[in-house]
Formats: C-alpha cells, structure tokens, sequence
C-alpha cells in the first residue's frame, strides 16, 4: 500500500513509520521539521516532502505526486502549554492545515482509508476510564482544535464515502519525544545527573502508553476498520500519578529522587484523572498494549 504519514519525523510518527515499514508499505512523509526530526526516520528523500501544511497549493500538489492510498494526519502542534501561548498558530496549524489536507485528499482521488490523530484532550475533567461516547468538552485550545477536526474529518467521511477512523490518543511516551512532556522531562534532568529535579502538579494521574503499543494499535485499526467512520480511544488502561512515574525511574537508577515543585511549571487547570477506556479498539481488533510504564522507562534510560 502506498501510505501518507503527516508529521511523520515526529515523535509519534516515527514509531507507526517503523511499524510500517516492518510490513513494506510504500511510505511517504509530509513534514516541516518544526518539531520532527529527519534523522528519525528512514524514509528516501524522494518520498519525504518538506512542506507546511498551511501551503494549500503545496499539499495539493504532494498529494496529486504521492496518490496514496492510506493517508495518516498526524501533524499539529500538540503540546498544550505551547498551545496555550500560541492560540492563533495552533488553530492555524490544526485546523486550517487539516482543512488544506482533506480538501488535497479529495482532489487527488486515490485515498481509500484516512485515519485522523486526535486527543484525551476533547473530553472534560472526568474520573474513571472515560468511553469514546463521553461528552467533549475541551479545557484548552489544543483540545479544541483536535475537536474541530474531528468534525471536519466526519464532515468528509460523509461527503466522499471514504472510510475515515478517529484515534483519540492518551498520554505517549517513548524514544524521539521533541516536547518537554513529564517523562521527557524527567528523562533530561536525569541524565544530566540530577537527582533533585524541578516538576510542575505532582498529584495528576495519567494513561502512559508507549509509542511502539501505539504504532501496532494503529496498524491493527488500518487493517480491521475499513469502512464507516469510526472513534477510538488509544491508552493503556492504567494511570499514575507523576510520583508514581519518578519512582519507576528510580528503580532502575537504583538511587533516590527528590522533587522540588517549580512554580513556573504548574498548570493553573489541571486534570486529576485522565484514564481511557479501551474497550472499544480491542474488542474491534484484538490488540492490547503489551509495554508497561516500568519497561519503557528503563528503555529509555538504557538509550
């Protein structure tokens, strides 16, 4: 099959790239490297095009050139507190840039499945795992936008037939993170040889999932849901605390962490639970995430 990854030299994008090309897809990548890194990947640059997706006339003529099959939109900005500082860019970038893609997929006539990277984020501060038939209700720009393009990609599902699925993600981790989220975070103070690191909230829990369980979640979805339009939820079921996640790097440091709340760090609105429900993605296609938090953090440290 002939695939289009957006965003595609991204954290995230990188590991469903791989995965991919496990099964030898024919892959090609958008991407303007604002936060993906090249070297991420392993893509002839033939098939990478250096674009941003804002450039209407550019997506267009990548996708007339590709004619993909499968088209895979996963690029936004996504980290929320950049999110919050630049609303105007982020709308920007999610929405307008998702607008510019579907209007290319429609005029380029090839695609037969499109698979649209939502968020946890489009649902309101609930606790307990939280099903795909929530309410949404977004606290930040960044949910926002996730949610208007969820809107704009049933809007298409409906006007062209094409089979369309919606993966809301939860919280990721794993190798090739470009955003100080709170493992990475931990990860970098760690390896610079603190053992006093400086956080934000310490008693929000969160669903860690590692990106290679995503990357074969993805996969899994491509291959059984090719038809409708479609909603999942894609987390591990489990949630922890930040203390919960500081201690799992000090198991395999074997040495004590201490955390000192910085100020500046803190999120006025906060979340307390963030759990996902996901129920629906395996019982669709069998897949369960198999890496532990535990797992993929001494991963990590081991480099």
């Amino acid at each position: 099959m002939r695939v289009l990854v957006t965003g595609g030299a991204g954290f995230i994008g990188s590991a469903i790239i791989q995965k991919l090309q496990e099964k030898a897809d024919e892959v090609f990548v958008i991407d303007n490297l604002s936060f993906g890194n090249r070297s991420f990947i392993s893509i002839p640059d033939d098939r990478f095009y250096k674009l941003d997706i804002r450039n209407e006339a550019e997506v267009v003529e990548a996708l007339d050139e590709i004619q993909p099959e499968i088209v895979l939109h996963l690029a936004a900005i996504h980290f929320i507190p950049y999110c919050n500082k630049h609303p105007f860019e982020a709308s920007d970038i999610n929405i307008r840039g998702t607008m510019n893609l579907l209007k290319a997929i429609k005029a380029c006539g090839s695609v037969k499945q499109f698979f649209f990277a939502s968020t946890a984020a489009v649902y309101p501060i609930l606790d307990g795992p939280i099903p795909e038939t929530a309410e949404k209700k977004p606290l930040d720009i960044y949910g926002l936008t996730k949610l208007v393009g969820e809107e704009l990609s049933e809007k298409f599902h409906l006007e062209t037939g094409i089979p369309t699925i919606i993966c809301r993600f939860f919280n990721a981790f794993g190798p090739n993170e470009t955003n100080p989220h709170l493992i990475p975070e931990i990860q970098q103070q760690v390896n610079n040889g603190k053992r006093i690191i400086q956080l934000g909230n310490l008693d929000p829990k969160r669903d860690f999932i590692h990106t290679s369980d995503m990357a074969n979640a993805i996969d899994a979805l491509l291959q059984h849901v090719n038809m409708g339009f479609e909603i999942f939820n894609l987390g591990r079921g489990i949630e922890y605390s930040v203390v919960e996640v500081v201690k799992a790097f000090e198991a395999h440091l074997d040495e004590a962490i201490e955390i000192e709340v910085d100020p500046e760090r803190v999120r006025k609105v906060e979340r307390m639970h963030l759990l996902s429900d996901i129920s629906k993605i395996t019982s669709f296609t069998g897949w369960k995430p198999v890496v532990s938090l535990e797992e993929g953090i001494e991963t990590l440290i081991r480099g």
